[in-house]
């Protein structure tokens, strides 16, 4: 039997051929840490959460109010064009929310030392928190800028505090977000996303 026959034959034994790195012991894989992560998961959850509360007095300066006139029997109509107004306060709160979640999801990114799925849920979670408070602040801000003082009579121009007819747009933070965070997970690359504690 040749020398390199019996190589094949003993168990164990590696061919000389194969060169050394295909037989060295691989690092385990990291697993999610999910105990030591749920305190500080919580502290963002409502730290973003909080957010909302500028993001509404925000949106109640910047959504236009809608114009009407005051008819017989308290009707009111939209002076022409005014109606569009209706979408543009949820068009305004849409790109605050959105850009807000841009800046929040960088923001979670750099907590480098809990980086991982329990932190982007909970950086999720408090976008939704913060969208929903946003929009529930943002409309008593408008409510209480444009309140109508007196009773109008018939044929008066009065401002209507904008309003956010759409839940759809609770969705816009959370998405930008979990963009942010993903994108930069991905373009990180490593299995343990560059985590320094355990």
């Amino acid at each position: 039997m040749t020398d390199s026959s019996q190589a094949q034959a003993t168990p164990g034994a590696r061919d000389p051929e194969l060169p050394a790195a295909l037989f060295a012991r691989q690092p385990p894989r990291p697993r999610v840490v999910v105990k030591a992560d749920l305190l500080p998961a919580v502290s963002v959850l409502s730290l973003i959460g909080i957010v909302g509360i500028p993001l509404g007095w925000i949106w109640s300066r910047l959504a236009p109010p809608e114009h009407v006139r005051v008819f017989d029997g308290g009707q009111l109509i939209p002076l022409q064009l005014e109606s569009w107004h209706r979408f543009d306060g949820l068009g305004v709160y849409a790109m605050l929310g959105l850009g807000a979640g841009l800046v929040t999801g960088a923001a979670v990114w750099l907590l480098r030392e809990r980086r991982g799925p329990v932190v982007l849920i909970a950086a999720v979670l408090g976008g939704l928190l913060a969208a929903w408070l946003g929009t529930q602040i943002g409309v008593a801000f408008a409510n209480g800028r444009y309140a109508v003082t007196a009773t109008p009579a018939a044929g008066d121009v009065i401002a209507l505090a904008p309003r956010i007819e759409s839940m759809w747009v609770l969705v816009a933070q959370p998405l930008g977000t979990a963009l942010v965070y993903g994108l930069l997970a991905g373009w990180n690359g490593r299995d343990d996303l560059g985590r320094r504690l355990g």
